[in-house]
């Protein structure tokens, strides 16, 4: 918010320089991003008149003109402007003068011929517009000639550009930052009243307010006016309001945005007679509710808006006339020929106004108030003190106000104990313990601080515990007894208190389960996955997704229940790009709905349709596609690296994978996930090649494996020197039996001896019955104290055809 010094000053006796009291701001957590200081703009600029005006002898577009400036002596001045004449009042800036906004120092000069002493001025070069039409023209009563423009202008101000946190709601307003300067520095405060506002005839049935939605509008207020006259703000009115960014439009609006800048109210002024041209009745009733299906009405802005189910609105008559909170329409906006007014005072709840705006993609001033929260018990004060400014600047009447509320406990007081004892152990030591004196804070300094602030402080019972009653318009931010002892903290100086290290420290370490986080990131990479991350955010589709009530954009507006579409795109994305196919891995959370329950879990996800090698020379440049053991065996290797055993078995149940290509993990006998080869359909929509390989594992199941087989700790294992003893063995077997288990089943049977099983060899065609292949294991035996007989191998590789055949059914070749 932008802050005019001179503004501020009617408020707070504020005698420090304005760095000081940017520092002091910012210290204090209102951060001042900026000091425009305004009084070197016109520096030199005197007010002077225009006596005589004649045309340039030797240009058709410059006039010669004889100006007063009160030094006994009128300058000769050549000036372009075609609004320039005699007898007007005007900015000059005399020879020696240096404009800083346009960068230009005053001189004498000769224009065609004709000599000229100074320049009289535009609002553009006085650095208070961008652009202007001509030079300025005072409108003054009792002018001084010779004496400086800046107070006429307001050019003798300091502008401090400040920005309050999302807590400090009450510092969007000049009252609201007047309170803390006010507490911050000592001085006295001067708050300013709305005295002497009439109201007649509040009987009159010709206004009517109904809040339907008493959780969206606790409190509306509206008040008739009646015999307005709109013209423009008077000068001072103005100068505040293009001080703070605001640009004035008339009289009444002006005091609607002069309110909202002193007290933090958004207002809103309907003309009334527009109302009733727009419902079709003289008696307006003015309702709150949220909008209906397929509603829209046209802005201020001009932008015709479609409503959506989380818009509240004010109607009249049922029919929408403004966007609650956030903007009103322009079939009743005030204009040149308004008369009669309805001024909206209101409460909206702040979560409802977000969502509001949000929907339409629209903020306002009003709404970046409302979404914070505004000072509820300044409601009338703000709302009369705009209804006197509007019958002192625009004439005009205040025939009726009506209020209308929810009912509920509308006092806006807390009370909170804060216990000194707690005061001092949050905040530690002072600065001053050091060099004598209490160490800590006293009692009546934490009393003083408190009390700056507008809090009421009592002493109770309890020893060294006060008694709190927290102001109104602190209401939404002091909720605890932290929040006290932070403003303790901010109003005392943060850099008054030491700055120590605790008496004891603990080196930091690792929890377990990250650590297990980090090898299993660790692993992939090793594997030659690179990490990716995607958001959490994806799309609505499908059922048993999370979806949220808020979304920002309608491609975020629901969380992820898996990990692999996010995936596949950036597969795809990346070949679009020419960066090649893409080996990565993701580790994130997945969410989805069990019911009405909501639930989530980690998980590891991975896709791999890149030549892992670099000799590309060999297949002339081409990348070579990976067949599906060799995208096994990389994450085989994966699982390796950890020290894990995943058994594989055959799976169709994922529609986007190949039906035949597909494999179910488990890991110690729980379900660890899937791996396997894209659809054709899938690859074929996607454009993307043939061999491309997916995998999601839960990452619980791999952590608890992992946990369980303690490989956060790798442990030695001695290796036996003696020779090893190999045996093939080769049968017809079912074509649906897995390899996976006739090996598991062979390593139980043969017991320690057996080293390894590995499949070498398989064949289906001639000589193979129907329904069957041949397969060949060579299984290898070893012991670690000494070389294995044939009596020793002989009796294991029994047990092994034995249960081959009784178990699977095979039929032994060898």
């Amino acid at each position: 918010m932008r802050i005019s010094l001179n503004w501020l000053r009617e408020l707070v006796d504020v005698s420090i320089s304005p760095e000081e009291l940017a520092e002091t701001l910012t210290m204090a957590g209102f951060e001042v991003e900026e000091i425009e200081d305004r009084r070197p703009w016109a520096s030199g600029v005197v007010l002077g008149k225009i006596i005589a005006c004649e045309q340039h002898p030797n240009a058709d577009k410059l006039r010669v003109c004889q100006v007063d400036v009160g030094s006994g002596e009128a300058l000769n001045i050549v000036c372009g402007a075609p609004n320039a004449r005699a007898d007007i009042y005007v900015p000059v800036a005399v020879v020696g003068t240096y404009l800083s906004t346009i960068d230009l120092k005053i001189k004498p000069a000769k224009l065609r011929g004709v000599p000229s002493e100074g320049m009289i001025c535009s609002l553009a070069e006085l650095g208070l517009s961008k652009e202007s039409a001509g030079i300025h023209i005072f409108e003054l009563e009792n002018p001084e000639l010779g004496s400086d423009i800046r107070p006429i202008l307001g050019l003798d101000d300091v502008i401090l550009d400040l920005t309050a946190t999302a807590n400090r709601a009450d510092a969007l307003s000049m009252v609201g930052v007047a309170r803390e300067v006010a507490a911050l520095i000592g001085a006295s405060l001067r708050i300013p009243a709305a005295n002497g506002v009439v109201i007649e005839g509040k009987e009159s049935p010709g206004l009517a307010v109904e809040i339907s939605e008493p959780q969206g509008c606790p409190i509306y207020i509206g008040t008739a006016i009646e015999g307005v006259k709109i013209a423009a703000s008077p000068a001072w009115l103005q100068q505040r309001l293009q001080a703070a960014g605001v640009r004035p439009i008339n009289n009444v609006v002006d005091v609607t945005n002069y309110i909202l800048l002193e007290w933090g109210q958004p207002l809103h002024a309907f003309d009334r007679d527009r109302l009733q041209s727009f419902t079709g009745t003289q008696d307006i009733s003015i309702g709150i509710r949220f909008a209906k299906t397929g509603e829209s009405f046209k802005t201020l802005d001009g932008q015709n808006r479609n409503l959506q189910a989380q818009n509240l609105l004010i109607t009249a008559s049922d029919k929408p006339v403004a966007l609650a909170g956030v903007m009103g329409g322009e079939d009743t906006e005030v204009h040149e020929g308004t008369q009669n007014l309805v001024l909206e005072a209101a409460i909206f709840d702040q979560a409802t106004i977000r969502r509001s705006a949000r929907a339409q993609g629209l903020r306002s001033e009003a709404s970046i108030r409302y979404e914070r929260g505004v000072n509820q018990a300044a409601l009338a004060t703000a709302c009369n003190r705009a209804v006197a400014l509007i019958l002192e600047l625009a004439g005009g009447t205040a025939t009726v106000q009506k209020t209308a509320s929810s009912g509920d406990d509308l006092s806006f007081s807390r009370s909170l104990e804060l216990r000194l004892d707690r005061v001092n152990l949050v905040l530690g030591q002072l600065k001053r313990g050091q060099t004598g004196g209490s160490k800590y804070l006293e009692p009546e300094e934490v009393k003083n601080i408190l009390t700056a602030l507008g809090c009421e402080v009592v002493a109770t019972e309890k020893e060294r515990v006060f008694a709190i009653t927290v102001p109104a318009y602190r209401y939404r931010d002091l909720e605890r007894e932290i929040d006290l002892i932070e403003e303790v903290a901010r109003l005392h100086g943060y850099d008054h208190f030491c700055d120590t290290l605790p008496s004891k420290t603990e080196p930091g370490y690792l929890s377990p389960e990250y650590a297990a986080i980090r090898n299993v990131r660790s692993a992939f990479r090793a594997a030659g996955l690179t990490e990716l991350m995607h958001y959490s955010l994806v799309k609505t589709e499908g059922d048993n997704q999370v979806v949220l009530a808020n979304p920002l954009f309608v491609e975020y507006s629901a969380l992820r229940r898996e990990m692999l579409s996010g995936l596949i795109d950036a597969f795809g994305y990346n070949l679009e790009q020419g960066n090649g196919a893409l080996n990565g891995f993701e580790v994130g959370r997945i969410f989805w709905k069990d019911g009405d329950a909501m639930k989530e879990a980690d998980a590891v996800a991975g896709i791999i349709g890149g030549d892992p090698t670099v000799w590309k020379w060999q297949q002339g440049g081409r990348d070579r596609p990976l067949s599906w053991f060799e995208a096994k065996g990389i994450l085989e290797s994966v699982f390796q690296e950890l020290g894990l055993s995943v058994e594989y078995q055959s799976d169709s149940s994922n529609t986007r994978l190949h039906p035949g290509r597909t494999a179910a993990l488990s890991l110690n006998g729980k379900h660890l996930g899937v791996f396997g080869q894209l659809h054709p359909q899938l690859q074929q929509e996607k454009d993307l090649p043939e061999q491309v390989y997916v995998f999601q594992l839960d990452l619980a199941v791999l952590l608890a494996a992992l946990d369980r087989s303690n490989n956060l700790t790798r442990k030695f294992a001695g290796y036996s020197s003696f020779p090893a003893s190999d045996r093939d063995i080769a049968f017809f077997a079912p074509v649906e039996v897995p390899v996976v288990e006739m090996q598991s089943a062979m390593k139980k049977a043969a017991g320690s001896l057996l080293d390894s099983v590995e499949l070498f060899d398989e064949y289906r065609g001639d000589n193979v019955p129907a329904g069957q292949r041949s397969l060949a294991f060579r299984l290898i035996y070893r012991a670690g104290d000494r070389t294995l007989s044939e009596t020793d191998v002989e009796p294991a590789q029994q047990k092994v055809r034995d249960v081959l055949v009784e178990k699977f059914g095979v039929s032994l070749r060898s």
